[in-house]
């Protein structure tokens, strides 16, 4: 709901207000996010604000989209330089516009959706006449959520060219508190861990982000009270959706105030904008919850997978996989293929999905990327005969593309070589021997299109793994990765509406490109290339603070770990892989009659829950970032069933360090819940106040699986 009185605008989502308005000035600025607020008139509030009438006012006042230089010397939102080669500018209040029951829309990039939700959308024209710039500020509001959508639309008004320099979504201030600012940065192998940073008095934190979107740092931050937790203490989230180069900065300010904003990285950035021109940010997804850290990610799971999310799979059981890649690597053929596809198929599984290596002459990493043509010697049925044999076995088929690259040894390099991003007079830097085609270029993104949509035409192709194994090292020209990323978005785009019985699961070396642009187009992400259960506690445990538990893939692979080397029992690899979308990657022909009957009761077990691990909330209990165990809960919204995973990472001397009492939530606390495995009885109070008694098996890495049902 948008309330306007005077000059004030009041957005009310379900539990939130965000109060904004003009000052006697001209200027728009901050004045409220946080727990909701009552329908009052906030102008005989804003007087603390109204002796500010020196030339330096704006340095001292909280604005909704910070000027540059201009009386205010801190940290901007934006910087244009513009035609008397300077970078200063102020923006006044032209008008304020309300779209009723409508969702702000994002020129070339995906934006959050209205769904069957009620929303609005507040649109706030801001200009600076001396310069002819004009800035309209989006914010949309739902009626649901306590979540505020962000972004601008930069306007060249002058007849003279403007090069936009810095151009974030949104910036709000908040008094200085004891906050710290939560991240998720990483790298390879090693995605989103939960850092915490303090804000103190002058200090500033730039977490910015140089690459793909989430490797060395996820576009998702927190900014959080001191001691807030998983229950209780005030936290604000930050979601871009966005898939490329970003940025998170924090300032503790002169006057104590933090100064919070995201958005497109300004390093490496530059637009110049033509007379008329404009430029449009990416969506900011603003959240605040008074009730800790789980309540925040309800809301994102939730937003995101209603209101973003475009995949008919969303709300749809995901077929149980196997991929072939850690069983096989290169080394395949079609009777080896059918021959784990037959054996997956008695287990119960539902989906093979042939990986990397099927196409051109590609025996190794070091050629045929873009060559997207059949390799015939391996397969002699081609994709369409195999897939014919996959489904005769009475399982769906699924292919690996890596869409955006290209080899030097190969066809599409010796016919179109000016096609691989590169940097005049300097030697392109090779990644995993291979380059990566300029999306920037429509007759690329054409031939991409066209490439893989013939190859989708010509078999029944039921999913596609969609790779990037490669950081973006050569930029020919600022502002190069964000033209890429529109281009990425137009391909992905026009490749999955062609398709929308495809189901798409994005992958960038594992999760390098976990992110809500992403998303927005497939509704699984490969989490990370590390599939070590060990590791992925932590992988999935910072993943899950902004995204639903369905969008993660999560498989059970092979011992040793091919990225780590850990050995862990096919138990806990299995009950790790539970809290996602779950499948396997490995040789299911080499495994013993055991694990085979194991791989055969985990199958069917993952086909009971997988509806309410996609469908429930999502809650964690113990931090595996601070301690020496990790549980979670999926809980069903109407609270009749429960599923919770506990594990202890390592076993300690002495037989009551192996012992862990869980608090459940979620529960009705009036209901009574039977422990499926056991059929011990329990009152929901009881499970979430005295908690539920783990006995861990005596070894590392022990994890227990429980099943709780209403009675």
């Amino acid at each position: 709901m948008i309330i306007q009185n005077g000059k004030t605008i009041h957005l009310q989502g379900r539990d939130i207000s965000y109060v904004m308005f003009e000052h006697e000035h001209g200027d728009l600025l901050h004045f409220y996010f946080g727990k909701k607020l009552g329908d009052s008139d906030f102008s005989t509030f804003m007087s603390e604000w109204s002796d500010y009438d020196s030339d330096m006012y704006l340095d001292n006042l909280p604005q909704e989209y910070p000027s540059c230089g201009h009386s205010d010397l801190r940290m901007p939102a934006y910087e244009v330089e513009n035609q008397y080669g300077n970078c200063i500018s102020q923006l006044k209040v032209e008008e304020f516009i309300v779209h009723k029951g409508e969702t702000a829309q994002v020129d070339g990039m995906p934006y959050l959706m209205k769904g069957d939700k009620n929303a609005d959308t507040l649109e706030a024209v801001l200009s600076d006449k001396t310069i002819g710039l004009e800035v309209r500020l989006f914010y949309t509001v739902f009626d649901e959520y306590n979540i505020i959508a962000r972004n601008a639309v930069i306007i060249n008004r002058s007849d003279k060219p403007m090069k936009l320099t810095r151009a974030y979504s949104a910036s709000f201030d908040v008094y200085k508190d004891d906050y710290e600012l939560i991240t998720l940065p990483g790298l390879w192998a090693n995605e989103r861990n939960l850092v915490k940073t303090p804000l103190m008095w002058g200090n500033i934190v730039e977490a910015e982000n140089g690459r793909e979107s989430s490797h060395q740092l996820n576009p998702f931050a927190m900014l959080a009270k001191k001691g807030c937790n998983e229950e209780y203490g005030e936290v604000y989230g930050l979601s871009l959706i966005y898939s490329g180069n970003h940025s998170t900065a924090a300032k503790c300010e002169q006057r104590e105030e933090i100064r919070i904003m995201q958005g497109i990285n300004p390093h490496g950035f530059e637009k110049v904008l033509s007379p008329g021109e404009s430029f449009c940010t990416p969506q900011c997804v603003l959240c605040y919850s008074d009730e800790g850290f789980g309540k925040l990610s309800h809301e994102y799971h939730n937003l995101y997978m209603n209101n973003l999310m475009r995949s008919k799979f969303v709300h749809e059981d995901r077929p149980i996989l196997i991929n072939n890649w850690e069983g096989t690597y290169f080394d395949f053929n079609e009777d080896r293929l059918l021959a784990i596809a037959k054996k997956a198929k008695e287990a119960g599984a539902e989906l093979f999905v042939l990986d990397d290596g099927w196409f051109g002459k590609r025996d190794n990493d070091d050629c045929s990327l873009g060559d997207w043509v059949v390799n015939e010697k391996k397969l002699p049925s081609g994709i369409k005969g195999l897939a014919e044999k996959i489904n005769e076995l009475g399982m769906k088929f699924g292919l690996w593309f890596e869409p955006e690259m290209i080899s030097p040894d190969s066809d599409l390099y010796r016919a179109h070589p000016d096609w691989a991003i590169q940097v005049p007079q300097r030697k392109p830097v090779l990644g995993r021997n291979q380059l990566i085609l300029d999306l920037t270029r429509d007759e690329v993104c054409e031939y991409v299109i066209e490439a893989v949509c013939s190859v989708l035409r010509d078999a029944n192709i039921e999913y596609v793994k969609w790779d990037f194994n490669r950081p973006m090292a050569d930029m020919p020209r600022p502002g190069f990765n964000h033209d890429y990323v529109l281009g990425f978005y137009k391909v992905m785009g026009a490749i999955t509406e062609a398709f929308p019985n495809v189901l798409f699961e994005g992958c960038c070396g594992g999760g390098g490109r976990f992110d809500p642009g992403v998303l927005a187009y497939m509704p699984q992400i490969w989490t990370s290339d590390n599939s070590d259960a060990v590791a992925r506690m932590k992988i999935q445990y910072g993943t899950s603070m902004c995204y639903p538990v369905s969008s993660m893939g999560c498989h059970v692979t092979a011992v040793p770990n091919h990225q780590n080397g850990r050995v862990t029992s096919l138990k806990t690899r299995a009950e790790t892989a539970y809290m996602g979308t779950f499948g396997y990657e490995l040789d299911i022909t080499k495994s013993s009659d055991e694990e085979f009957e194991q791989i055969k009761s985990q199958i069917e077990f993952d086909k009971k829950i997988r509806a309410l691990v996609r469908e429930g909330d999502f809650y964690r209990l113990q931090n595996p970032f601070e301690g020496n165990f990790c549980s979670w809960e999926v809980a069903a919204k109407d609270k009749s069933r429960a599923i919770l995973y506990a594990a202890k990472i390592l076993a300690v001397a002495g037989s009551s360090r192996n012992v862990e009492t869980v608090k459940l939530k979620g529960l009705d606390p009036e209901k009574q819940y039977r422990e499926v495995q056991s059929g011990e009885v329990f009152d929901g109070a009881y499970l979430m106040n005295r908690g539920k008694r783990i006995n861990y098996d005596m070894h590392d890495f022990a994890t227990v699986i429980m099943e709780f049902e209403e009675i």
